[in-house]
């Protein structure tokens, strides 16, 4: 079959696919986004956009439009169910590095949405499932599921835990955190009575069977039978989820030193979001980080995009030879710019992780003890990030 010649394509439509596609917009460079179900995306219901996100959101130019949807956060208060009592309590108005900490929890259906509103007709190409990559030349052949061949001058892995992308740089599957997510959302008509606050409850970690993320009734029995020591008002909010409300996925993550040994970028190839950190919701960072790595490549590729070489007109071969090294000389400022920061935060939030679902009674009291505040204080000190403006030099 005859291949179409497309620019740069991103595989996947979620976050990091959309806000990529939407730097590069900002930047008067057009990219197409494979997503491979038939709509947008919204599974996770939520996510928690941190200092770091609204610098990215705002570099997008999306930020107040969220902030209009989105009620701010006033602090965080941690209590223990093993003593029903609070061990902490941290206040969002404290400055960081990079100014005043913002905190609100972002439905990931609106943030989508507003992502994909910004973008031409046509950015968004659904129903396309990337089932192979091949190399042409200095160009990359993208196949889909219904046949199509699309030849790409850039291609860009946003494609999830799963990435087709990522598999191809020579990354492993993501390994098992060991534990299980269960997440659940809730709509309150007339409000829900809550302040405006984090809450976090910890215990001692449950044991259970994997088989159990697929049966929603046996999940939500789990849940109400370690509650442990809970306020009333937060214990009746789960009795009253609708058994469809509730998500169980088991938590994966990146080692970090693939980081270090493996390729986040080759030749013009590379990877952003979770196909390229994969981490434990922890730290609540997964989402905010992958908004990060969208500002940071779509300005590492329009400066090499954009910047015409001074010289002699050249042959055709020779053009894209020319433009193919410059595209690899992004990529690779992208990936090193980003290395780092995306090891701190899968090493951090697997730690914190560890701690915070710990069944020894030891661990337990240090966590309600000698290191809540630490812990807590965490939180602000890994998202006092600023992936920079959408600007070349």
């Amino acid at each position: 079959m005859e291949s179409v010649l497309e620019d740069i394509v991103i595989v996947g439509g979620g976050v990091a696919g959309l806000a990529t596609s939407l730097g590069l917009h900002r930047l008067g460079i057009r990219s197409l986004v494979l997503e491979s179900s038939d709509n947008l995306r919204s599974a996770g219901y939520a996510l928690t956009a941190y200092t770091n996100a609204w610098k990215a959101l705002d570099a997008l130019g999306i930020g107040d439009l969220i902030r209009q949807q989105h009620e701010r956060l006033q602090g965080n208060v941690t209590t223990s169910t093993i003593s029903g009592l609070q061990t902490s309590e941290l206040p969002y108005k404290a400055k960081g590095k990079h100014g005043e900490h913002e905190v609100r929890c972002v439905k990931r259906r609106l943030l989508l949405e507003a992502l994909a509103k910004e973008l031409p007709s046509g950015t968004i190409r659904f129903s396309s499932k990337v089932v192979c990559i091949e190399e042409s030349g200095f160009f990359k052949l993208v196949h889909l599921a219904d046949g199509t061949v699309l030849k790409s001058k850039v291609l860009i892995g946003c494609d999830g835990v799963n990435s087709v992308v990522a598999k191809w740089l020579g990354f492993k599957k993501p390994a098992f955190a060991g534990r299980l997510a269960i997440r659940g959302s809730v709509e309150f008509k007339h409000g829900h009575g809550f302040e405006p606050k984090f809450m976090q409850f910890f215990g001692k970690g449950v044991r259970s069977e994997e088989e159990l993320e697929q049966d929603p009734a046996k999940v939500k029995q789990l849940i109400l039978s370690k509650l442990g020591k809970i306020p009333e008002k937060v214990r009746a909010l789960i009795e009253n989820y609708e058994l469809d409300g509730f998500i169980s996925l088991p938590l994966r993550y990146r080692h970090p030193w693939e980081l270090l040994w493996g390729n986040i970028s080759k030749g013009n190839v590379c990877v952003a979001g979770d196909a390229l950190h994969p981490l434990t919701p922890d730290l609540g960072q997964g989402g905010c980080c992958a908004l990060e790595d969208s500002v940071v490549l779509a300005r590492c590729l329009a400066e090499v995009l954009l910047t015409k070489p001074i010289g002699k007109t050249k042959e055709k071969g020779e053009e894209e030879k020319d433009e193919y090294k410059r595209i690899e000389m992004g990529l690779k400022k992208y990936a090193k710019e980003r290395e780092w920061r995306s090891i701190k935060l899968i090493s951090v939030s697997y730690v914190v992780g560890f701690i915070q679902e710990n069944r020894w009674k030891m661990m337990t009291f240090l966590r309600d003890n000698a290191l809540v505040g630490f812990l807590a204080g965490l939180y602000l000190k890994m998202a006092d990030f600023d992936c920079g403006k959408l600007t070349i030099s």
